[in-house]
């Protein structure tokens, strides 16, 4: 009702002023008082008229300049989040270039072995990879006991295996041993996983003769002997080597080359080290392993969240 009231209100002062404008362009000389007076009461009407409509104008110009800038704010809003999509998927797609181009390298330096590439799908529900699967298994040609490898050298074994996965016990698990040697001097040890100790990046080294050359920073990778491990390949490097108390071995610590927090993809080696021993036995029939390493075919790996 106001805002109505207001606006007849504005209708007639209007009307009104138009009237006047239309009395004071009459040229009579007896209208020339007329004329004065109105200009006296026409000048400050129109000047509040022309008040009112700037302040209108001036608040319909803002109103469209914030409409536009509020416009103009959204889109580049949308802008930036598409840009920062953009830029961590491309991040993304960098980094699983740098593995790809690390597993690449891998398996040129392992090349005379066959491997199949897999993606890593589930883990265990600790914070390293201790037990994990991945998505290829038995049609892609996996078996129990295929070596396992990523990061520039062993991961672990297979131990279980479906149809299209496979479950991966990693050399960092308790349960885990590697019958390895110095690559420098050729002295033989024993890798044992350890998860406590692997909370310092470590795993224990045991068995090394005292009179082994066995020393700190020296290539330690997986024995000749070894019952399910190929030979060759690199477990990690050798740290505080030490004389055991028992005054007959030695003991120390391993730096693991693999990273167990972050795997993504790893290859599968497609040979088995049975296989092997079984062509060679001719040859050496005689030939053992040490008791300490266990063959992954007779373990189950369970706990493997999805």
């Amino acid at each position: 009702m106001e805002s109505k009231r207001s606006k007849y209100i504005l209708i007639a002062l209007t009307v009104f002023c138009v009237l006047l404008i239309g009395l004071t362009s009459i040229r009579d000389e007896w209208l020339t008082p007329l004329r004065t007076g109105v200009g006296y009461l026409l000048i400050p009407v129109q000047s509040g008229v022309n008040a009112v409509g700037s302040s209108i104008y001036d608040e319909i110009i803002d109103y469209t300049k914030l409409r536009d800038a509020l416009k103009e704010n959204k889109e580049m809003k949308d802008i930036i989040t598409q840009l920062t999509e953009e830029n961590t998927r491309l991040q993304e797609e960098e980094f699983e270039l740098e593995r790809l181009r690390q597993l690449y390298g891998l398996d040129q330096e392992y090349g005379q072995y066959s491997k199949v590439g897999a993606r890593v799908i589930a883990k265990d529900s600790s914070n390293w990879f201790q037990i994990f699967r991945i998505d290829k298994g038995s049609k892609d040609g996996i078996a129990v006991d295929m070596n396992v490898v990523a990061g520039g050298g062993l991961v672990g074994i297979v131990t279980d295996v479906g149809a299209n996965y496979a479950t991966v016990r990693s050399i960092i698990d308790d349960s885990s041993r590697v019958s390895g040697m110095a690559m420098q001097s050729g002295d033989g040890c024993i890798v044992a996983g350890d998860l406590t100790l692997f909370k310092e990046g470590r795993l224990r080294i045991t068995k090394v003769l005292k009179e082994g050359d066995l020393k700190d920073g020296d290539k330690i990778v997986t024995s000749n002997i070894s019952s399910v491990f190929l030979p060759g390949i690199l477990v990690g490097y050798a740290s505080d080597i030490t004389n055991d108390t028992n005054n007959v071995t030695k003991s120390g610590y391993l730096i693991p080359v693999a990273e167990f927090d972050s795997l993504q993809e790893v290859l599968v080696i497609t040979e088995l080290k049975s296989d092997m021993m079984k062509e060679d036995a001719s040859a050496d029939p005689d030939g053992t392993v040490p008791s300490e390493e266990t063959s992954a075919g007779t373990e189950t790996a369970e706990n493997v969240s999805q």
